[in-house]
């Protein structure tokens, strides 16, 4: 391979790895044939990922491993346990080539109970379902053994391997041991507790390794509660530790169940003439495969008819066999040797609904590269969602956002930030010192602004020519809510009798944007093209819904921080060559130099203004700065004094 292809290999790569959620899960590498080359887990997808392809690692078995790589594959899970367990059966299923393989074959425990007249709760790591049931497997041991010694506590089964049955202690072939005398054990070996009375306790452990916990939580909690009442706190404490453990431990898994044996899992997010089918595989237990596909529509196809084909063509590339196909919907078709399920709760939903979370992630992570590889698309996309959210007649290509800045009223500035196409136009944004305004008001200086900013086109007849730079925006937002959008409506609308619509970004208590709010007008149709005179009662400020999560949300906000740091920084700017002004600066005929002079000299305004009252002052000011100059200060310091 060229270094020209190896640079291409890696920036393909990073393209992939840039588009990755920050979602916990488990990923594959690939070489140049198609074959899994190492698996691994991640808290955070997209950070682990990208970790490889940094320059600054020096591993040489690292480097090995990246110059492998020709693909990545990813499947998103909802915990960091599930993507361990995840892990842990790909590698076993594939035995990656630079995984630390498990040679012995060890995988992690489960707990067992036994199929016996008396059963047996122990943990495992070997399955066999003909023995018993089983729970699990769990990744976090030590909460698996605070629930086994909770269950032995509370329910106290037995832990020895006779072979109890009804008959065998009828005839008394059994003795008491220590576990009874120790009271670990209630002793159904010699019929001190009944076979009924063992099953149930028996059935009460399978709810608690089930998950349904919530009754023996509570009662947990209130014999913690009991203790701590009673000052015994060292029992309250070993209470409070079950408590949090077992609620820990009770999470079921949704990557991996016992209960699931050979299926297929098929899930499906349309997006327009597009749509993304998921497809997994659980094979006794374990999703050993989770790929997604992309489908394009030809002929208006229902998803139906899509999905159909999907399970056709994927089921024959991976040779599938499996007798149940779990799928989102139902479908009128009949397959020869599998049967459709559409499951509505219990373990199966689980997966169906992680297919469809790995659907959805999958089309977002190739919207991303799609973005990426054509800007244009994007900005286009938001453009129109903004439309159709506010129902702007038009596309908003031009968008003008204002906003103030001062502190008390002293320094007083506006600034004005310009976007064409979702994009900020630094060229078009403009600075404004506020002229008329006395005090802190940001109503009246937001009038101020907007009334010198649009008025002065009108003036200039800019108004005819809609096609140049200084055409009127199709949107404008302001940084306040509904009295900021309200007095630049005044002035707009009112004064200036200029249809644009008006938008404004709300903040929380937490100086971060809330919620978009728009004023609609609320009278008909064809009252709006009669040119009716401008009446705040005409327009209602209504909020349009946003989600935080949402590319539009998070464009707005970026908008709303840029207006605010262009205005902020003017402010600053503004106030700090206040902060330097000399009563000299004021004096017509002394530059900078003169200046600098006197203040080297005098080190003070307040020496120079005494030194003009005495004669040897006045003589070393003249002997300074010339005869001219010296003149102008004498004469200046005089008059102001008189």
């Amino acid at each position: 391979m060229t270094k020209k292809d190896d640079k291409e290999r890696i920036e393909r790569l990073k393209q992939i790895v840039a588009s990755m959620p920050d979602k916990p899960g488990s990923y594959q590498y690939y070489d140049k044939d198609g074959i899994i080359i190492y698996v691994g887990k991640a808290k955070s997808l997209k950070k682990r990922v990208s970790s490889y392809f940094h320059k600054e690692v020096d591993r040489y078995k690292t480097k090995v491993l990246v110059s492998k790589i020709y693909d990545i594959t990813y499947t998103v899970v909802n915990t960091e346990e599930d993507a361990l367990l995840l892990e842990n059966s790909l590698i076993k299923k594939y035995n990656p080539r630079y995984n630390i393989l498990l040679k012995d074959g060890k995988t992690y425990p489960s707990i067992c109970i036994t199929n016996e007249p008396f059963p047996r709760i122990f943990k495992t790591r070997t399955i066999n379902k003909k023995y018993g049931t089983y729970y699990g497997p769990y990744s976090h041991i030590g909460s698996m053994y605070a629930v086994l010694e909770f269950i032995k506590k509370l329910l106290k089964p037995r832990t020895c391997r006779l072979q109890l049955t009804k008959e065998s202690i009828e005839a008394g072939k059994f003795q008491t041991c220590l576990e009874y005398h120790i009271k670990n054990c209630k002793a159904p070996c010699v019929g001190k507790q009944s076979m009924e009375e063992y099953r149930e306790s028996i059935m009460q452990a399978r709810e608690i390794l089930k998950g349904n916990t919530r009754m023996l939580s509570q009662h947990i909690y209130e014999e913690m509660m009991k203790a701590s009442q009673e000052m015994r706190f060292e029992d309250a404490e070993e209470l409070k530790r079950k408590y949090i453990l077992i609620d820990q431990f009770c999470a079921k898994s949704e990557v991996v169940s016992h209960t699931i044996t050979d299926v297929d899992v098929f899930a499906m997010d349309a997006s327009g003439d597009t749509s993304f089918i998921n497809y997994m595989h659980v094979k006794n237990g374990t999703i050993n495969q989770s790929f997604t596909y992309e489908y394009k529509r030809k002929l208006d196809e229902t998803d139906e008819d899509l999905l159909l084909t999907a399970i056709t063509e994927i089921r024959e590339r991976f040779h599938s066999t499996a007798k149940e196909i779990i799928v989102p919907f139902e479908l009128d078709w009949q397959m020869e040797n599998a049967s459709f399920f559409v499951p509505q709760r219990g373990d199966k939903h689980h997966l169906l609904e992680l297919s469809l979370m790995n659907c959805k992630q999958y089309r977002i992570d190739r919207l991303k590269q799609t973005d990426k590889l054509n800007p244009e698309q994007k900005y286009t996309r938001l453009m129109t969602e903004l439309r159709d959210k506010l129902q702007l007649p038009k596309l908003p290509y031009r968008i003008e956002l204002f906003d103030n800045s001062n502190i008390s009223g002293s320094d007083a500035v506006a600034g004005c930030v310009v976007y064409k196409g979702m994009k900020p136009s630094k060229k078009d944004y403009r600075k404004y010192n506020i002229k008329t305004v006395i005090g802190p008001d940001d109503y009246a200086s937001m009038q101020e602004v907007v009334r010198r900013r649009y008025g002065k086109n009108i003036l200039e007849g800019d108004a005819q020519h809609s096609e140049t730079d200084n055409d009127f925006p199709d949107l404008i937002i302001c940084d306040g809510g509904i009295g900021q959008m309200h007095c630049v409506q005044e002035v707009v609308a009112g004064e200036l009798g200029l249809n644009i619509p008006i938008a404004g970004l709300a903040k929380n208590d937490k100086h971060r944007t809330q919620e978009l709010l728009f004023l609609k007008q609320n009278v008909s149709r064809e009252t709006q093209e009669e040119n009716i005179p401008y009446n705040p009662i005409n327009y209602d400020c209504v909020t349009v819904q946003l989600k935080p999560e949402s590319e539009l949300f998070r464009a707005l906000t970026q908008m709303q921080d840029e207006v605010h740091r262009f205005a902020i920084t003017f402010h600053r700017d503004k106030r700090s060559k206040h902060a330097l002004h000399s009563e000299l600066d004021d004096i017509k005929g002394i530059g900078p130099k003169a200046k600098d002079v006197l203040l080297k000299t005098f080190k003070s305004v307040k020496k120079l203004r005494e030194a003009v009252n005495s004669d040897d002052g006045k003589k070393e000011i003249i002997s300074v700065l010339g005869n001219s100059k010296g003149n102008i200060i004498i004469k200046y310091f005089q008059e102001k004094s008189s």
